[in-house]
């Protein structure tokens, strides 16, 4: 009787921003950049929960009865009124704060940025088709028709920031992503 043996399993490296991003001013530069639109998604939550009188009255804010997703829905014209009407409910208000809530922590911790990088991106997208088919932008609250460019606007910038800080790792500088690398293991999609 022959004995046999099995090799160990390759052991997986983790992979850290170092491997991606070889120049450090570079890498503080994307630490920068996924702070800030981390800030971005956090501040639009805080705005809305509790009305700071920027983009929300105090009056209109989820803790006095407003509905933070509906304001937005309801201004919604075009082939995918009907589509976005769905969402038109508290359920689409909870979605809408947990999103914003979620993609700002993990862009500001630097945990999580591929989840929060795929959810941002979908919100983005969700958003700049809601304004299909013509140009518009929020201002002051108001919904002004006649954007400078009818096909890309700040949700590409914003959704492209997103990506670019989870691609390269970002989280790694200035942020919990290499913690967390530790902390996930092989489920690298969490990363």
């Amino acid at each position: 009787m022959s004995k046999t043996t099995t090799a160990p399993a390759p052991v997986q490296e983790v992979r850290t921003q170092q491997d991606i991003v070889t120049r450090p001013g570079a890498r503080k530069v994307l630490a920068v950049s996924r702070i800030v639109i981390g800030f971005t998604f956090l501040w639009a939550f805080l705005d809305k929960l509790f009305g700071l009188n920027f983009s929300t009255p105090p009056e209109g804010s989820w803790l006095n009865g407003g509905t933070p997703a509906q304001g937005f829905i309801g201004g919604i014209e075009g082939p995918f009124a009907g589509f976005f009407g769905l969402f038109a409910n508290p359920f689409g208000d909870f979605l809408f704060m947990v999103g914003l809530l979620g993609i700002g922590v993990a862009m500001i911790t630097g945990a999580g940025l591929r989840i929060a990088a795929v959810g941002g991106t979908l919100l983005m997208l969700f958003m700049f088709v809601a304004a299909l088919p013509t140009a518009t932008a929020m201002v002051d609250g108001e919904l002004i028709r006649g954007a400078t460019n009818p096909i890309v606007d700040s949700h590409w910038h914003e959704a492209l920031l997103l990506i670019i800080a989870a691609v390269t790792l970002a989280g790694d500088t200035w942020g919990l992503g290499k913690w967390w690398a530790s902390k996930i293991g092989k489920h690298t999609w969490l990363r």
